[in-house]
């Protein structure tokens, strides 16, 4: 079944469909939202241009390719910075993280808007900068990774601690007390294989270690 509205579809469907692509990027403070041409649309509670006076405009948007093993889907977006000030920003540490959603669409050419509900093909955030200058100007590469990227992360930052744990859960108590426990246990890392341990009559008893018998 098509993920396209009937409208949507129908208008893709007809000859020479006026399409478009639509990128939204949801920078601290400010949004900025991107047609991949000329003109201005507006959907969604977003209005669209071609360029935007302070950030730029959209040089070139990779294909969209799946994850397959240990990666998530990504793409790379190339900006092109309006100016000094915007590259600088655009290409500042506090930019990644922000979240970036991908729509295409079609126009209805006789009315010049979008037809109703474009399909959301990608919502993900904006990974690693690389801003290149020549004698040209300036160009912002963005790689953009999915919200499945996340899923990635490890935990090796985690403490088994009072503290670590109330910075997640405030106000929860459940460590503060914890003055000790009858095990190692591995917090973040991988950990290291153990020998057998039995038990006896409810007790710990130290761990077995096979010994020799005489014969």
């Amino acid at each position: 079944m098509s993920q396209l509205t009937p409208q949507l579809d129908a208008a893709l469907r007809s000859p020479a469909p006026l399409v478009f692509g639509a990128v939204s990027i949801d920078l601290p403070g400010v949004s900025v939202n991107l047609l991949d041409g000329a003109g201005i649309l507006s959907f969604g509670g977003r209005t669209f241009v071609g360029k935007d006076e302070t950030f730029g405009a959209i040089s070139d948007v990779e294909d969209l390719t799946d994850g397959t093993g240990d990666s998530a889907p990504t793409f790379s977006m190339t900006l092109i910075p309006s100016g000094d000030a915007a590259a600088a920003v655009l290409s500042g540490p506090t930019m990644q993280g922000s979240p970036v959603s991908v729509w295409m669409g079609a126009v209805d050419k006789q009315t010049g808007i979008p037809i109703p509900d474009p399909l959301l093909v990608f919502v993900g955030e904006l990974d690693v900068p690389t801003l290149k200058s020549d004698e040209q100007g300036r160009l912002l590469d963005y790689e953009v990774v999915s919200v499945f990227e996340r899923l990635f992360e490890d935990d090796e930052s985690a403490r088994l601690s009072d503290g670590f744990h109330q910075s997640i859960f405030p106000g929860e108590l459940g460590m503060k007390f914890v003055t000790g426990v009858a095990q190692t246990i591995y917090w973040g890392v991988a950990g290291t294989n153990q020998a057998v341990t039995s038990y006896a009559g409810g007790s710990y008893s130290t761990p077995y270690k096979a010994q020799k018998t005489s014969s």
